[in-house]
């Protein structure tokens, strides 16, 4: 699936099952709630925080496709091409850090 049909598949799904989208506000909240989701898993799993019985059913993958849906939410609501806006930044990324990473002492 590309960046842009899941833009119209979400587009789709909110206008004819979800009724409306919700606030662009609203909307920024819930990826900042998402993203916590996301954090808590990896701090417990990746991190020094120890789990919790409850955590075992936490599952990585749904929580990250949480954070692509609102933000294809928050895109489409906001008029933004993912495919063109991912493009520009990957074109930005290979020009500006061409050496950057290579030159880093940190990652050697």
């Amino acid at each position: 699936m590309t960046l842009k049909e899941a833009q119209e598949q979400v587009d789709t799904w909110i206008k004819t099952v979800g009724v409306r989208y919700f606030s662009e506000l609203t909307n920024t909240a819930l990826l900042a709630e998402e993203v916590g989701e996301v954090a808590r898993i990896m701090a417990r799993r990746y991190g020094d925080q120890s789990s919790k019985p409850t955590d075992a059913d936490h599952d990585l993958g749904d929580e990250l496709a949480d954070v692509l849906w609102v933000l294809i939410c928050l895109a489409n609501q906001t008029g933004v091409d993912l495919t063109e806006a991912f493009q520009k930044n990957l074109d930005k990324k290979i020009t500006r850090d061409q050496q950057r990473h290579r030159e880093n002492p940190k990652l050697q």
